[in-house]
């Protein structure tokens, strides 16, 4: 979804200004989202959770599908509005992220030079007059802080997931108006290999309080069939997806 991402200097972004997010046109073209364990609960009343490999971390990531291809989002309306009653944590913090910095330990702000919300006309600005960070730049580090504890406890959630090879390979074909599609690459918890944990394990999983997580996971893949509709929806040209 962040096409060019660059940390954040008075050198590169003194004009730049952030505009208001009154839609999510922006985000019409993204069909998965990262997200973190603490948005399960919420997120699986919506989205399918699934886990995708991620080269960076040697391991797993988990992100909710928006879309059955690439380049697909179905909960965006054609004037920008989505049509679920969450919207994921990565979604809000667009245009922004963290990345980490060449000191061991360290974030720096990042943002998405490619971003349609970004403008030198209109908006927040990101610098005042004097070259200081503005209010904007305060916000945006402290909602990426507490974003970035909660991405390392589901790093933690996931490495536990995988320790214990509890993750397998999910491939499903699905029925649209239009087409078979295959559903390839992802990855969801085996409920076999977790009924087969024993005591110790399983304790495990309830003292990091990774249970309700890990039921939410699973109670979210019947959304696959959420995506299906919505995707016939929009093909019968109907009018934009109810929650």
């Amino acid at each position: 979804m962040f096409k060019k991402m660059v940390p954040v200097s008075l050198e590169r972004h003194q004009q730049k200004k952030v505009r208001s997010t009154v839609g999510f046109s922006y985000a019409s073209d993204f069909h998965i989202a990262y997200v973190t364990m603490h948005e399960f609960a919420r997120a699986s009343a919506v989205y399918p959770i699934v886990f995708l490999e991620e080269p960076t971390l040697k391991g797993f990531r988990p992100v909710v599908l928006m879309g059955l291809e690439s380049g697909e989002n179905l909960f965006v309306g054609q004037h920008g509005s989505w049509s679920a009653s969450y919207i994921p944590a990565m979604i809000r913090r667009y245009p922004f992220a963290l990345s980490k910095g060449e000191q061991e330990g360290r974030f720096v702000v990042c943002l998405d030079e490619e971003s349609p919300l970004l403008s030198e006309t209109e908006g927040a600005a990101l610098f005042d007059d004097k070259g200081q960070p503005t209010q904007v730049i305060e916000n945006v580090k402290r909602y990426l802080s507490e974003l970035q504890q909660m991405d390392f406890v589901t790093q933690e959630f996931v490495k536990f997931l995988q320790s214990h090879k509890l993750l397998t390979s999910l491939s499903m074909r699905v029925n649209t108006a239009s087409q078979v599609k295959n559903i390839t690459g992802c990855y969801v918890i085996n409920e076999e290999e977790l009924d087969k944990l024993g005591d110790e394990v399983f304790k495990q999983l309830r003292e990091k309080k990774y249970l309700p997580a890990v039921y939410a996971h699973l109670l979210s893949m019947p959304q696959i069939e959420r995506l299906i509709q919505l995707k016939n929806e929009r093909a019968r040209g109907s009018a934009s997806p109810k929650t």
